[in-house]
């Protein structure tokens, strides 16, 4: 067995467990990772990077067939076989090799194995040599681990070999039929990228599409969607599912009605990966997520344990993860210098943003893009808001950005501090346009001040001009 000792050991390579690490290191303290998969995590080979890979060519062609002039250059369809090769690309083919040249290039030390807390700030861990290495951390221990698919618990779903979002993001074919449980963003975004890559797309969509986003948002998803030939079945809920000997797969909603598919992919959730890296041993539950006060030190984990990323449930989304771990690695460095903490709120060791200004962006078509809450949420705090809409389609930029542009535009306002606190766009190549509104809602902006900021003409950012004056001065 060997021993070796840093000042902080994360457990989790992803882009969450990276940033945390690189802090640690340009503070001046010693940090390792550990990993048992590849090294850079969810985002990098099943998620962010080759999921939008697969949506960004038929969104460019989509662009293409909206202009007069480009239309008519535009000959044949989406070549589905050059769209795999680059998301493969983007996937780095699944290997490491970069990432870990990345973390040598940092400092960090790599671990590869599986690794699990065994006693306060010690991590053991199996290699892939079968040996056993003990981690044992100075300062802190950092869990990093993230979250995987929620598979329920239908009856014959397990034995159907179902698609997580894993095997949907790194599939090496197209499927003829490809059915779908679930309405929310992973759902919503496959049924948007494999449509247009050729698969008959059936949408169980229980709870309605992109349910957490502002109505419209739905409602313009499941339009677009069905334009594009997928069948989206608002409400059914799946209650039993079997493959049968050819392959196919059949599915049987609460209703009674019949789906047959491909291939089932299933994307109503996520579950944290906790279950086998050793939480018991220090009193906190296998399996479970992990509480974290305003410096993400794990809640009943003692001092010198910290959560990052997924696996605290604050938010799941990656940016945020990176933005945590930031805190978290800065937080760790002024507590072992004993340097003053500064957790009050948007304080340099918090991740205040979790909590009322997160940014989001879904690759649909539209593009579904926003920051802060919901009108329902804001009413739900207890706001006293009002809310303002726009078309966007009517901006003189939406206008020349393509014909027949079709759009939607809300922020949600405090009104007893005058500043926003939910923005949200729906409409083509939206993305871009959320960043100006995160830094208002951030920074708290007063309306009376976003006057000032003056929208270049003739763009889609003219939208804030158009809300600020139907709010009126």
């Amino acid at each position: 067995m060997t021993a070796i000792e840093y000042d902080v050991v994360v457990i989790g390579a992803g882009p969450v467990g990276e940033n945390v690490a690189d802090r640690v290191v340009r503070g001046g303290l010693t940090a390792a990772i550990v990993e048992r998969e590849l090294v850079g995590g969810e985002c990098s080979y099943w998620a962010c990077m080759p999921t939008k890979a697969l949506l960004r060519s038929a969104s460019a062609l989509r662009a293409a067939r909206q202009l007069p002039g480009a239309r008519e250059a535009v000959t044949g369809g989406l070549d589905a076989a050059a769209v795999l090769g680059r998301r493969d690309s983007f996937a780095s083919h699944w290997q490491d090799d970069g990432q870990v040249s990345w973390l040598e290039s940092a400092g960090i030390a790599l671990h590869r194995g599986q690794g699990w807390i065994s006693s306060a700030r010690v991590v053991e861990l199996t290699g892939v040599d079968g040996v056993t290495t003990t981690l044992t951390a100075r300062h802190a221990v950092v869990v990093a681990t993230g979250s995987s698919a929620l598979l329920p618990d239908i009856p014959g779903l397990r034995e159907s070999a179902p698609w997580s979002s894993r095997e949907a993001a790194s599939a090496s074919s197209v499927p003829r039929r490809l059915a779908i449980i679930g309405g929310g963003v992973v759902a919503a975004e496959m049924a948007t990228a494999f449509a247009a890559l050729g698969s008959a797309v059936t949408v169980l969509a229980r709870d309605g599409v992109l349910p957490s986003a502002e109505p419209f948002a739905g409602e313009l998803v499941t339009q677009s969607l069905r334009e594009a030939g997928v069948s989206v079945r608002l409400g059914a809920e799946a209650v039993a599912v079997n493959r049968d000997d050819s392959g196919t797969v059949h599915i049987k909603t609460a209703s009674g009605e019949r789906v047959e598919a491909d291939e089932v992919l299933v994307a109503i959730g996520r579950t944290p990966n906790t279950e086998d890296i050793g939480l018991d041993r220090v009193g906190l539950a296998p399996g479970a997520w992990l509480a974290v006060d305003d410096t993400l030190r794990v809640v009943g984990g003692g001092e010198w344990l910290y959560a990052a990323g997924d696996v605290n449930r604050r938010v799941l989304l990656t940016h945020q993860g990176k933005y945590q771990a930031r805190a978290v690695g800065d937080v760790i460095v002024a507590r072992a210098k004993g340097e003053k903490v500064e957790d009050g709120r948007w304080g340099r060791h918090v991740a205040t943003a979790d909590e009322r200004a997160v940014p989001q962006v879904v690759f649909t078509d539209p593009e579904i893009a926003s920051v802060g809450l919901t009108a329902a949420a804001a009413e739900a705090a207890g706001l006293r808001i009002r809310v303002v809409d726009y078309d966007l389609g009517a901006v003189a930029g939406a206008s020349l950005h393509a014909d027949g542009y079709k759009g939607h535009a809300r922020m949600v306002v405090d009104e007893d501090r005058k500043v926003i606190v939910g923005f949200s766009l729906a409409g083509p190549d939206v993305a871009e346009l959320i960043h100006a509104a995160t830094i208002a809602v951030v920074g708290e902006v007063p309306l009376d001040r976003l006057w000032h900021a003056v929208p270049a003409y003739p763009t889609v950012s003219e939208v804030w001009l158009r809300l600020l004056e139907t709010y009126g001065r």
